[in-house]
C-alpha cells in the first residue's frame, strides 16, 4: 500500500498531476500499456498513435520459430467483449529483432516490451536468448497460457510445478525484467501469483483471456473454429478487478491489470485493486487511438479528483476490515 500524503496544493494542481510510474527499473511515462496481441508489432500503429505517448506496449506473442495461427473463423464479437483463437500467429522471434525492432528503433522514448511464449521450457528459454541480442527491449512479458506439448496439454500456467519451472528457466536466461503473465484459469489466483513470484518473477501481469464458447444457434457449430476461444473486453472486467486485487494481496512485486478497460476511471479502479499498470486490449479493436483517450481521460481524472501523482491511487482501495467476501 502506498503511504497516505496531504491533499495537493493548487499550485500543484495547476501545474498538473503527473502520470508517470517506474518499476522494475523501468521508467513509464505513465500507467498505459497497449497490450499483446492486439497492437501488432507497435510498428502498424505507429501511423494512428503516438507510441511516444504510451506509458508502453507490448509487442504480440513471439515464439522460437514463425506460427500460422489457427484458420478462420478465429474472432467472433459477443454482447459484452469478444472472444478469439488466433492461435498465436507471429513471425519468429528472430524476425521479429530482424524485421521489426529496427523500424521502432527510429523513434525514441518507447517502452517496449516483449511477449513470449512456447509449447515447451525449451522454447521458452530459446526465444528469451534470441531477444536478449537485441536493443531496444525493456522487459519480457511471459505468456504462460500455452499448453505444455510435452505433457499432455496442461497450460504451464494452471499447474503449479509447470509454472515454476518455465518461470525459474526464463528468469535464469533474461538479461532483462521478466513479467509473468497469469492465466485466469485456475482455482487460486493467489497461489500462482505467489508461485510466480517465488520462482523469480519480478512483476505480474493479468489477466489473460478466460477459456469460452460461443454456438451458432442456426447451424449448430461453434462460431470459432477452434471450438473454444479466449473471451476478453468489458465482460471480464468484475473479475479481473478481483484477480488483481488478490494477487495484489498476495505478493511483493508490481502487478500489471488488465480485463475490459475501456476508459479512464477503469483504469482508476484497477490502481485502486492494486495494480501498479495497466495493460489496453480489446478496447484497440472497436477504436485503434483508445490508449490515448484513456490516458487523457485519466489526466482529466486525476485533475478534477486533486490527485496529483497517479501512484497515490496504488493499492487505495478501502475496504472494511470487519466486512467479509461473498
Amino acid at each position: 500500500m502506498p503511504a497516505t500524503s496531504s491533499m495537493p496544493t493548487s499550485a500543484s494542481i495547476r501545474s498538473g498531476p503527473d502520470l508517470s510510474i517506474s518499476f522494475c527499473g523501468i521508467n513509464f511515462k505513465n500507467p498505459i500499456i497497449a497490450a499483446s496481441g492486439t497492437f501488432g508489432y507497435g510498428v502498424e500503429f505507429e501511423d494512428i498513435v503516438a507510441l511516444d505517448k504510451l506509458g508502453g506496449f507490448v509487442v504480440k506473442g513471439l515464439s522460437r520459430e514463425p506460427m500460422a495461427g489457427n484458420p478462420p473463423p478465429r474472432m467472433f464479437e459477443t454482447a459484452a467483449g469478444m472472444l478469439n483463437a488466433i492461435g498465436l500467429q507471429n513471425i519468429g522471434a528472430e524476425a521479429f529483432v530482424n524485421e521489426k525492432l529496427p523500424l521502432l528503433a527510429r523513434k525514441k522514448n518507447l517502452v517496449i516490451i516483449a511477449n513470449v511464449f512456447g509449447y515447451a521450457r525449451e522454447d521458452y528459454e530459446a526465444v528469451v536468448r534470441t531477444l536478449n541480442q537485441a536493443e531496444g527491449i525493456a522487459a519480457y512479458e511471459i505468456n504462460v497460457s500455452c499448453p505444455n506439448t510435452r505433457q499432455g496439454g496442461i497450460s504451464f500456467g494452471s499447474d503449479p510445478h509447470l509454472l515454476e519451472e518455465v518461470v525459474a528457466a526464463c528468469k535464469k536466461a533474461a538479461r532483462r525484467p521478466v513479467i509473468v503473465k497469469l492465466s485466469p484459469n485456475v482455482t487460486s489466483i493467489s497461489l500462482m501469483a505467489r508461485i510466480a513470484e517465488e520462482a523469480g518473477a519480478d512483476a505480474l501481469s493479468l489477466v489473460n483471456t478466460f477459456v469460452a464458447l460461443a454456438i451458432d444457434a442456426e447451424t449448430r457449430k461453434p462460431r470459432i473454429s477452434n471450438l473454444t476461444a479466449g473471451l476478453s473486453g468489458p465482460a471480464i472486467k468484475p473479475i479481473a478487478l478481483r484477480m488483481v486485487y488478490e494477487a495484489s494481496q498476495a505478493v511483493n512485486i508490481p502487478v500489471i491489470g488488465m480485463g475490459g478497460i475501456t476508459s479512464g476511471s477503469d483504469v482508476v479502479e484497477f490502481l485502486l485493486a492494486g495494480a501498479a499498470a495497466v495493460q489496453v486490449g480489446t478496447a484497440n479493436y472497436f477504436d485503434p487511438c483508445a490508449t490515448e483517450h484513456i490516458i487523457d481521460q485519466l489526466y482529466r481524472w486525476c485533475i478534477e479528483h486533486r490527485v496529483r501523482n497517479v501512484t497515490e491511487l496504488i493499492g487505495g482501495l478501502q475496504v472494511d476490515p470487519e466486512s467479509t467476501q461473498g
